[in-house]
């Protein structure tokens, strides 16, 4: 008997990790160019969009037998804008790039809500913030970016 349930429990997690490396394969270019827009750094450079991705991966994959029917994507992004919120103080800084010019906060809404698509009332309940404050503050933050550099 307990041959049979190593047996299944095994079977259980190499289909888990299968699953989860699909997942990986199919939507870590996308959340990477997401993590580097936040980080500011350059495509190809960018080791804090890396960590930071990794670091959201890790937290998908400890809770991936518990999605329960939620798109691992948006778990994934959640986890990717949190840690980015929660470490902001270090990414103040930026390293060059498109978003350099916007502060963590507007970089945070702006990717979320132009880039990934976010609703202004999801990104809202993401951040912890009024919709109307996610709105002001993406307008602040395409009025900055129309502006000659």
């Amino acid at each position: 008997m307990r041959e049979r349930q190593a047996t299944t429990h095994h079977q259980h997690r190499r289909r888990r990790d299968r699953d989860f490396e699909a997942f990986v394969a199919g939507a870590a270019g996308r959340l990477l160019h997401a993590a580097t827009l936040l980080t500011t750094e350059p495509p190809g450079r960018a080791p804090r969009a890396g960590a930071l991705l990794t670091a959201a991966l890790a937290a998908t994959y400890a809770r991936w037998d518990r999605l329960r029917g939620e798109d691992p994507y948006d778990l994934t992004r959640r986890e990717l804008a949190t840690r980015f919120a929660r470490a902001a103080w270090r990414f103040h800084r930026p390293c060059g790039g498109v978003l350099s010019r916007l502060t963590p906060l507007e970089r945070l809404v702006v990717v979320l809500r132009l880039y990934e698509g976010v609703a202004e009332e999801q990104t809202a309940a993401l951040l912890g913030l009024p919709v109307e404050r996610v709105r002001s503050t993406c307008t602040r933050a395409v009025t900055v970016l129309r502006r000659p550099a």
